[in-house]
């Protein structure tokens, strides 16, 4: 199964909200190149389909830290807000990596590499980008809301402040700034996979 095949299978069997069905729409559309496009520029998944694999990255890290910690903080949530905020936390990448080169000295050559430069034609910030995106086509509840808007965690540009204090109130916030982290760093990081 691709990673494509995968996402698509889960967010159809998890996520049901009404105008789910057109978010997906939008995501398989021309207008998107969700499946295609990079997780960055120069660090981790900086190749085609790196955007989906780390959404489902983060969407398997998400579910494992919520299974071991669910009993000791008697929280849980459910598989759609899960599904939810863990494939589309990062949809704010959408459309704004292009393909480029650039030059690099090897063995006192200069030579083209490939790239990915970024351009991002609605500049509306990173978290907030992906919760206004994505209310466009279907209601978030107040704590997904959060967790995708302060998913960045403290590595963000964000007053820290604000940061511990939606980690305090919506626990899922942490939860899926920890995924994303270990997804990022464990999973995908330079010397891993």
């Amino acid at each position: 199964m691709t990673n494509k095949e995968r996402f698509i299978e889960i967010y159809q069997t998890n996520i049901k909200r009404k105008g789910s069905e057109k978010l997906l729409d939008f995501l398989l559309s021309v207008h998107s190149d969700f499946f295609t496009a990079p997780a960055s520029s120069r660090f981790h998944g900086n190749y085609d389909g790196g955007l989906v694999e780390h959404s489902l990255n983060v969407y398997d890290c998400l579910k494992s830290y919520l299974q071991r910690t669910q009993e000791l903080y008697q929280i849980s949530y459910s598989e759609e807000s899960i599904a939810i905020v863990a494939l589309l936390h990062d949809l704010c990448k959408i459309n704004c990596y292009h393909k480029g080169t650039r030059n690099v000295k090897k063995d006192g050559q200069w030579i083209q590499v490939p790239t990915y430069e970024f351009d991002d034609q609605l500049p509306y910030g990173h978290g907030e980008k992906s919760v206004y995106m994505i209310s466009g086509y279907m209601r978030l509840s107040r704590e997904e809301a959060f967790a995708i808007r302060y998913h960045m965690g403290f590595s963000g540009n964000e007053d820290q402040r604000n940061v511990g204090k939606a980690f305090e109130m919506f626990p899922l916030a942490f939860a899926l700034s920890v995924a994303d982290m270990e997804a990022t760093y464990f999973i995908e990081g330079k010397n891993h996979g």
